[in-house]
């Protein structure tokens, strides 16, 4: 099966490979302006989906998978910051607070003329980082392309003091909701979520990935058809 991946993100490719799936990527850029009234859930869920249409239109594969993650603070979206000045704005909002991460997944599965998505949230508390780590860290760059302008990973700004869910979803690619979806479409990978999820293999597992590998299948929402091409 011919897999795509609709994003430039370095983070999800390797979230992605570390399933062991064969794919190439084939980004999409769309407008990621929010609507008047929408809800974050909503807005994450929309952009996804048109995030995969735009990959499907331009590189057709059999199967494509698009992702958009946004943070949400006191019921705002914030998205990637558009300079540094920015960056610090949102970082010194989020310090020493509690905030959610939502990561809608789409997948859109040319044979059926649909697109599959669902929505992972996590709760994610930060720690109360000095101005000097938030100067050093904007200086780095590595905000700039993020939602939230910040990095779960980074090893040495470290901005995150404890999680309420899925790692994965912070990083932007929930890897065991994603399973669940190739399941759903009767697809295997070659390696478990838990095998590839970085937090499961540093902290011997994961405490919230029962319930999202037991959850029902269809718990995907499954979009009108769009129409093949070919």
């Amino acid at each position: 099966m011919k897999i795509a991946l609709a994003s430039a993100s370095p983070r999800r490719r390797e979230l992605l490979g570390r399933l062991g799936l064969d794919f190439a990527v084939h980004p999409s850029w769309v407008d990621e302006s929010s609507r008047e009234g929408e809800l974050p859930g909503d807005m994450a869920s929309r952009l996804a989906r048109e995030k995969a249409l735009a990959s499907y239109s331009a590189n057709p594969a059999e199967l494509v998978i698009a992702a958009d993650t946004i943070v949400v603070l006191d019921g705002e979206s914030l998205g990637k910051p558009s300079d540094p000045e920015q960056a610090s704005s949102m970082l010194w909002r989020l310090r020493g607070r509690e905030h959610s991460v939502i990561t809608s997944l789409a997948l859109l599965v040319a044979d059926r003329g649909c697109v599959m998505t669902q929505g992972a949230t996590t709760p994610v508390y930060m720690r109360t980082y000095a101005k000097g780590e938030v100067a050093s860290y904007v200086a780095t760059g590595d905000p700039m392309d993020k939602a939230g302008a910040y990095a779960i990973q980074h090893a040495i700004f470290s901005p995150v003091e404890c999680l309420g869910d899925c790692y994965a979803n912070v990083v932007g690619l929930p890897l065991c909701h994603l399973v669940r979806g190739l399941e759903r479409l009767g697809m295997s990978v070659g390696r478990a979520p838990l095998e590839a999820c970085p937090y499961a293999v540093e902290h011997g597992g994961c405490p919230w990935s029962r319930a999202i590998l037991q959850e029902p299948r269809q718990a995907w929402e499954t979009s009108a058809p769009f129409g093949t091409r070919g």
